[in-house]
């Protein structure tokens, strides 16, 4: 963790905010607040995970001869799951 005073931070904001590291920020030599960054998701896990879910939803179609809005209905917290068996 990288400690920064608050003038630093202020002149420098644009760098570290945008960076990976986290920062101990600090005002007359005491820290007054922490700063982590958020994980931003490598372009290829994202596309990768979009592939393996779309596979997944082809596959189900197929197996259940259902269509893309029958299965969405599924997850529709609104409405009433169909297969509920305490109707």
């Amino acid at each position: 963790m990288k400690q920064v005073g608050v003038e630093e931070l202020k002149e420098r904001s644009l760098d570290y905010l945008t960076g990976n590291e986290a920062l101990a920020i600090e005002h007359n030599g005491e820290v007054v607040g922490f700063y982590y960054p958020k994980k931003r998701p490598n372009q290829e896990e994202v596309e990768c995970a979009v592939k393996q879910l779309s596979e997944t939803v082809q596959r189900v179609l197929a197996e259940t001869g259902m269509t893309e809005d029958e299965l969405a209905d599924l997850f529709d917290t609104s409405k009433p799951f169909p297969y509920d068996t305490n109707s």
